[in-house]
């Protein structure tokens, strides 16, 4: 693939710092569609109607990322990295409603500019939310390599590679032996079938879903074969950047809220009606906090 482009400098809101955001929108390391570098730099596979680019993402000064990417017409990319990284994200509201919590408090300073990340496409976040149901994140992390490995078509610029997300064709198109090898129970292969076909037929268009309230979202989706509540909540944050929400029943989460608060008998009900329309971030600030730890006051 021919070397990048030049770069372009795009202003953000700020706080904001890249690898905060880029931390929690890779969750781990072992990530390989979602690459970062030692010197900071993000890079992403991106696809759409004209081909596939990578891009790659740096930040020098706090108002603004530099974008670089691969092929012609570069600057159509911006718009996707900024949702990814949801640069233009206002978090007042977060930062005077989560510094009310004593031990939120520490957390909340602490990742200063992180932002809430979105995968670039609704199918992306259904997928991930599909395989990462009831099993550890290390697990499922594992198990998406795996079928991103096996299907995925690798993207390389020197040394680099990339490899973009598998379309929903390409998990319809790959046989039922190539998805169990990689690690999927046959419910939770026939539930992505089931959500690929949904995408493809325009059950789940993400068009037609951004203009509702998030409740009816929320119906709408758990209406699909394989999306249950928690699926809904995680693809309602992950996927279409709605703050309002959060992903209950989780016991990550609740091990997770135990450790920050350093007691186990957190009130979910309670916190969540106190952080009322940005709950959402909670759920990034658990994600560092496991990845990060810092010393709570």
């Amino acid at each position: 693939m021919k070397p990048f482009g030049a770069e372009r400098s795009v202003p953000v809101r700020t706080p904001f710092r890249l690898d905060l955001t880029v931390d929690a929108l890779r969750r781990l390391a072992s990530n390989v569609v979602d690459v970062s570098d030692g010197d900071g730099t993000y890079y992403r596979a991106v696809r759409d109607a004209r081909g596939t680019a990578v891009v790659a993402i740096s930040q020098r000064e706090p108002g603004a990322i530099e974008i670089r990417a691969t092929g012609p017409r570069s600057a159509r990319w911006e718009a996707t990295a900024t949702r990814m990284l949801g640069t233009g994200v206002d978090l007042a509201a977060w930062y005077v409603r989560s510094r009310r919590i004593a031990w939120l408090r520490p957390f909340t300073q602490a990742f200063i500019g992180l932002k809430p990340p979105r995968y670039p496409t609704l199918w992306e976040a259904c997928a991930h939310a599909i395989l990462f149901q009831q099993i550890s994140i290390h697990a499922a992390a594992a198990i998406m390599r795996r079928v991103v490995e096996s299907i995925g078509e690798p993207l390389t610029v020197g040394k680099l590679r990339c490899i973009p997300f598998p379309e929903a064709e390409r998990w319809l198109d790959a046989g039922d032996a190539r998805l169990r090898a990689a690690g999927l129970s046959s419910n939770k292969l026939v539930a992505v079938r089931a959500v690929a076909a949904a995408t493809l037929d325009g059950t789940l268009d993400e068009r037609d879903l951004e203009g509702l309230p998030t409740d009816e979202v929320a119906r709408r989706l758990s209406a699909v074969r394989g999306l249950g509540a928690w699926s809904a909540s995680v693809i309602l944050l992950r996927g279409l950047g709605r703050l309002d929400t959060f992903p209950l029943r989780d016991s990550g989460v609740a091990r997770s809220l135990a450790a920050m608060a350093g007691r186990e008998n957190v009130d979910q009900t309670e916190l969540l009606e106190h952080l009322g329309p940005v709950r959402g971030m909670l759920y990034y600030h658990l994600l560092l906090s496991r990845m990060r730890p810092i010393r709570p006051e």
